[in-house]
């Protein structure tokens, strides 16, 4: 049984790293409050390898390469597709995903292939093409394929995109990254997932988290919309009402 011990304990050591590394990152700000002027917002991401705790080096060596993966809240989407049938256009085909993300942006110290392998890539989910071959009763090609449309069309809004040479190193183990959400980023909660490569390992990973969120009347409405589908809908009924019969009567005369 002690030798047993002895040896599981000698491959354990054996498969650890000899050097290994910790992250110590963090986001500029913790809330991003939307308003009826938001356009956007610069956020800041940073953070410092540095050697594990109880590790008997005093100081890392790299080169280290940075991938920090931006993931904004899920929900579920369905891509269609339109065929035009005697004139008329129709939604023919369709595909829902579960759990998709509603905004994806990846943030890299370089070429995401020469940092590490496709395999290491796709199932760390960094590429955005991760989240196009999951498992789906459509089948992998149909799946792979409306994917990538609804892919192309959310990077057209601002809400996917790669940014290679994002991440920039101050010195061997301090490095810095800025990404500016669009007007249109959705609301509620962002992980920023952020991965440490050597030699096309991942070394170290550290996720840190913060909010979009509504206030002030855009948030009142949000929330009367999502609470109160009834009232609200019976609200926006009578507003446009009014509004009809104002312009009527500013018209006539």
């Amino acid at each position: 049984m002690i030798r047993f011990a002895l040896a599981l304990f000698t491959i354990v050591c054996l498969a650890l790293p000899a050097g290994a590394e910790r992250l110590f990152s963090s986001v500029s700000t913790e809330t991003v409050q939307i308003t009826s002027s938001f356009d956007g917002e610069r956020l800041t991401f940073f953070g410092t390898i540095a050697p594990d705790a109880g590790a008997e080096q005093k100081f890392v060596e790299g080169p280290f390469h940075v991938v920090v993966v931006v993931v904004g809240p899920t929900q579920d989407r369905v891509a269609r597709k339109k065929t035009n049938n005697f004139g008329v256009w129709l939604n023919t085909e369709q595909v829902e995903f579960k759990g998709f993300p509603s905004y994806f942006h990846v943030l890299a110290s370089t070429r995401l292939r020469d940092i590490t392998d496709v395999n290491t890539l796709t199932t760390n989910y960094i590429l955005p093409e991760s989240h196009a071959i999951s498992p789906n009763p459509a089948g992998w090609w149909q799946t792979l394929n409306f994917g990538h449309e609804l892919i192309r069309l959310m990077s057209e809004q601002d809400l996917f995109g790669v940014q290679e040479n994002g991440v920039l190193f101050h010195s061997e183990s301090f490095y810095s990254a800025q990404l500016t959400l669009p007007s249109n980023a959705p609301p509620g909660p962002y992980i920023a997932q952020t991965y440490v490569f050597k030699d096309g390992e991942i070394v170290a990973r550290k996720s840190d988290g913060f909010a979009v969120r509504k206030i002030d009347f855009e948030r009142f409405v949000a929330l009367s919309a999502t609470q109160y589908p009834l009232l609200y809908g019976l609200a926006c009924v009578a507003l446009a009402l009014f509004t009809g019969w104002l312009g009527g009567v500013l018209f006539r005369r």
